[in-house]
């Protein structure tokens, strides 16, 4: 009965952000839960190019290059996809930026660059890829859009990266109002916030070893994040595992909103 809970067989799905950390995690968790594909986008043409054919050995992946920080790039990327697809079962929004500067020398470039980024390009290509969302969604298969939140935004403490606290909670309450829009077509709607993990975003400090050490102690479980633990919850929200869930932030952070 349960066999097939967490598969992803048959599914098409669509990684932003998807050449590295947490989004190419997240795409091989999909190719070996059996997705049909799996496309991932990214910025940097190459680097997404790359990814692609090193995912390609868990299963099919296709690399379509593109800047979802703008509306131009939206565009692009929905239509390489609907060169290739009707329709589209799981899409995460995964692209993320930050910029951080000490309280009273932010600017502007860099606070709107972030929520560019963060907020307004996650749901500009929910609202494009809607259609292609709605295709094959029923009551009983839902189609799934999963965003990439943070602890950042749930914590009140914004560590000099205002901005990016800022568009973190802000795409949590996306999050939940997408999740009532979109209830009615059958697209489940939720959000990952993570904690601490390794990525280009957090070199600064994983590679500082003191100051690694003793931020482990602060968090309950004492360590970072592994591939597993997003990959983990990412499948089971795209799948029949998380069928009755929507509009929810889940935090994977090994305890540390619960001390924050």
């Amino acid at each position: 009965m349960f066999e097939k809970l967490f598969s992803l067989e048959g599914k098409v799905c669509l990684v932003t952000g998807g050449s590295r950390g947490l989004g190419s995690f997240m795409a091989q968790a999909f190719l070996e839960a059996g997705a049909k594909r799996v496309y991932i986008t990214a910025r940097k043409a190459e680097a997404c190019i790359k990814a692609a054919e090193e995912l390609s050995q868990f299963g099919d992946c296709v690399a379509i290059p593109s800047d979802v920080a703008s509306a131009e790039g939206i565009e692009h990327l929905v239509a390489e996809l609907q060169k290739n697809e009707d329709s589209l079962d799981v899409l995460v929004n995964n692209a993320g930026t930050g910029w951080g500067a000490k309280f009273g020398e932010v600017g502007e470039k860099g606070w709107d660059k972030v929520m560019d980024i963060n907020v307004k390009s996650p749901f500009f290509l929910m609202q494009a890829l809607a259609p292609m969302l709605k295709k094959n969604a029923t009551a009983q298969v839902n189609s799934v859009v999963i965003n990439v939140g943070s602890v950042a935004g749930q914590v009140g403490r914004a560590y000099d990266n205002f901005s990016y606290a800022s568009s973190k909670a802000a795409i949590h309450q996306l999050t939940r109002v997408m999740a009532t829009e979109l209830a009615e077509d059958h697209i489940r709607v939720n959000a990952i916030a993570p904690g601490r993990f390794y990525s280009k975003l957090t070199e600064f400090l994983s590679q500082d070893k003191e100051a690694f050490e003793e931020e482990c102690k602060t968090i309950p479980l004492h360590r970072w994040g592994e591939p597993e633990d997003i990959a983990g919850v990412a499948l089971m929200l795209a799948s029949r595992a998380g069928g009755f869930i929507t509009g929810q932030v889940i935090a994977v952070d090994g305890g540390t909103t619960l001390i924050n």
